[in-house]
Parts: structure tokens; C-alpha cells; sequence
């Protein structure tokens, strides 16, 4: 890579740590920090190049990327880094954050003369590993072109959805239906156990037939029909059920402040929040067929 610039990486959790070592991996100029010790540490014995704080990170820094938990991290963050970087600078934020932060974001880089893309992501810590996540980009023109080279090492593919503040739209989106067919592919292996039908008998019926869906056939929620899933490694995530409450919770304030019903999407949040309640976060989402094999009467009904 030639005349590549330099990057300031904020945030090395479990997806921000596997992205940045993809740009490493690349070749890109790249200093990382994060403000939890384990993580630096952890992102410095993978070999990403790390500083020892933010101001750090960003000398000499002409693009910020952040993968951070919620928008008031993202904006905090903005706050302190805006005015460490020079003009014409670009930020891309990776984060999923409710789209309110995000247009903010957007609006406080303008103000300082930076270019802002938000870029949220879709493909688990697997995709990050493998530098096959699904970018979601909104922003202007210009801002769209310049990002596209540096999210590549990243990506398996890159979309515009338009305006700023619509890649977080779509994340939204996204993942409602995600968390949605989720739910009804766990509820379908559930019953299916009750009226003795195997699990690979239904998997081969549904991943053939109108059933079909990525829930199913990418991260079937039983083991057995899929061996890459989850459910073949003890629901270890992926994709944490407490991500997915918090991406529901998103759906549910972005369809308040829309004007719109989504009863399904509702009461998926619900059912999410409840099993991240009883201890389920920290497991990957797909094990919510466990949350739903012990639920009594009186909890369904709850539930309607």
C-alpha cells in the first residue's frame, strides 16, 4: 500500500480488536487504543500496534475509526478527539448507535471541517476474523469514496444506503429481522422437539422449503446441521444475546421516533431483555432456543 494514511482505531472489544488486525494484516498505518487495560493488552499480543492513550492514538492521525458500545460513547469520544485531528480529517464509526447520535456525530464533523461516514457492520466476530463484514455506509459522496479503500481489508462487501444516519438505519433494521426470524426458527426446533421430530429432519425440510432463512441455514440454533453455528460450541457468541436486546432496544426508540408499529419487533425486545435478565447475555442469541425450551404456561402468556 502507497501513500496510505494513518489511522487512529478507538475501541478493541471483541469485534474492534479482529477488524484492526485485518488493517494490520494489509498493511495500513494503524495505532489502536482502548480505555479498558485487557483489551489494549489483548489487541497488543495479536501484533496491532497500540498507544498507551486516546491523544496518543491520534498524533498524527488523519482518519478515526471507532467501535464503540452506544452513541454516548461515540460522541464522548468525538468530543475529546475532534480536536486533536487536522483539518480535513476523516471519521468513520463502525459502533451500532441509535440514529439520533449518529446524525449528531455527522453534524459536529461538519462543524469541524471532518468528513463523517457511519458505517455499522454486520457478520459477527467470525466475519471480523475473516475480513468478510457487510458495511452499511451513510454519509456524503466524497466522505463514501474516501472510506471505501481503508473499510476493505474489512469487508465482503460494501454498501451505500445513502444519507447520513442510514447506515445505522439499516443496521437497525437488519437486525430486527435478524432478531425476529431468530426467535421463530427457535420456536419451530422447539415444537418440532415435542412432536418428536429430529433436528435434522426439520433442518432438511425448512433449509429446502419456505422456512428458509439465514437464521436457519447459516446459525441453525441446535447442533448438528450446521456445524460453524454456535449451538456446536455451547452458544459461545458470535453475536451476544445482550448485542441483540440492545440492537431490539434500537429498532424499538428508531420506530418510536418514526411513527411506526413493529409488534413483531416489540416483542422480540421483550423476549431478548428477558433472557439477558436471567443470565443469558454473555451467550451467543441463537440461545434463546434454551430460554424458550423452559418457559412455563404462565410465561407464555406473559409473553403475548
Amino acid at each position: 500500500m502507497t501513500g496510505q494514511p494513518t489511522i487512529a482505531f478507538i475501541g478493541l472489544g471483541n469485534m474492534g480488536r479482529p477488524m484492526v488486525s485485518r488493517l494490520v494484516a494489509a498493511g495500513a498505518i494503524v495505532r489502536a487504543f482502548d480505555v479498558v487495560p485487557a483489551a489494549l493488552d489483548a489487541a497488543a499480543k495479536a501484533g496491532v500496534p497500540t498507544a498507551a492513550t486516546m491523544a496518543e492514538a491520534l498524533r498524527g492521525a488523519d482518519v478515526l475509526i471507532t467501535m464503540l458500545p452506544a452513541g454516548q460513547h461515540v460522541v464522548g469520544v468525538c468530543v475529546d478527539a475532534y480536536p486533536l485531528l487536522p483539518a480535513g480529517a476523516l471519521h468513520i464509526d463502525c459502533s451500532s448507535i441509535d440514529i439520533a447520535s449518529a446524525r449528531a456525530v455527522h453534524a459536529y464533523a461538519a462543524e469541524h471541517g471532518f468528513q463523517c461516514v457511519d458505517a455499522p457492520v454486520s457478520g459477527g466476530t467470525g466475519g471480523a476474523e475473516a475480513g468478510t463484514l457487510t458495511f452499511m455506509l451513510g454519509g456524503e459522496e466524497a466522505a463514501i469514496e474516501r472510506a471505501g479503500p481503508i473499510l476493505e481489508p474489512m469487508a465482503g462487501r460494501i454498501v451505500h444506503c445513502g444519507e447520513p444516519g442510514t447506515g445505522q438505519a439499516a443496521k437497525i433494521c437488519n437486525n430486527m429481522i435478524l432478531g425476529i426470524s431468530m426467535i421463530g426458527v427457535c420456536e419451530a426446533f422447539t415444537l418440532a422437539e415435542r412432536l418428536g421430530l429430529s433436528h435434522q429432519a426439520l433442518f432438511d425440510v425448512a433449509s429446502k422449503s419456505s422456512g428458509q432463512c439465514w437464521s436457519l441455514t447459516s446459525y441453525c440454533p441446535v447442533p448438528g446441521p450446521v456445524p460453524t453455528s454456535p449451538a456446536n460450541n455451547d452458544y459461545r457468541p458470535g453475536f451476544a444475546a445482550a448485542l441483540m436486546a440492545k440492537d431490539l432496544g434500537l429498532s424499538q426508540a428508531a420506530a418510536a421516533g418514526a411513527d411506526v408499529e413493529t409488534p413483531m419487533g416489540a416483542l422480540a425486545r421483550a423476549l431478548y431483555d428477558r433472557f439477558v435478565e436471567e443470565g443469558g447475555g454473555g451467550r451467543d442469541f441463537s440461545g434463546m432456543i434454551e430460554f424458550l425450551r423452559g418457559m412455563t404456561g404462565a410465561d407464555r402468556e406473559t409473553a403475548r
